[in-house]
């Protein structure tokens, strides 16, 4: 009676351990690629991380583009420099010099062969 008992203890104690070790390995892989786990949470934080700096950059643009319509509206010097670049303009008896355009070398792909 006691060997059987003890068997029985034996194979009890086994089947435990094997349960115990196959829900360790289940919840590990569950905690690492399920539908909340540390894979997803990795990419999602990234994604995070990469929409707060674009987020970031666009209001840095927002921010410089609006103190430029500002001074458009308000400032005659931005106006003036505006209008010189914009639309070629000058004060009387200033003399601008335009660059000519850069000259390309000949094509010599089409040389003899």
């Amino acid at each position: 009676m006691r060997l059987a008992f003890l068997c029985l203890y034996e194979a009890r104690r086994r089947l435990a351990t094997i349960g115990v070790a196959v829900f360790t390995v289940w919840l590990f892989l569950h905690v690492m690629f399920g539908a909340n786990g540390m894979v997803v949470y990795r990419q999602k934080r990234a994604e995070y991380v990469n929409l707060q700096n674009e987020i970031q950059t666009l209001q840095d643009d927002n921010r410089h583009y609006t103190d430029q319509i500002q001074a458009l509206k308000t400032d005659p010097q931005t106006i003036e420099k505006e209008a010189r670049e914009q639309l070629h303009y000058t004060r009387p008896g200033e003399i601008v010099y335009v660059p000519p355009p850069p000259v390309q070398a000949p094509d010599t792909r089409s040389a003899k062969k």
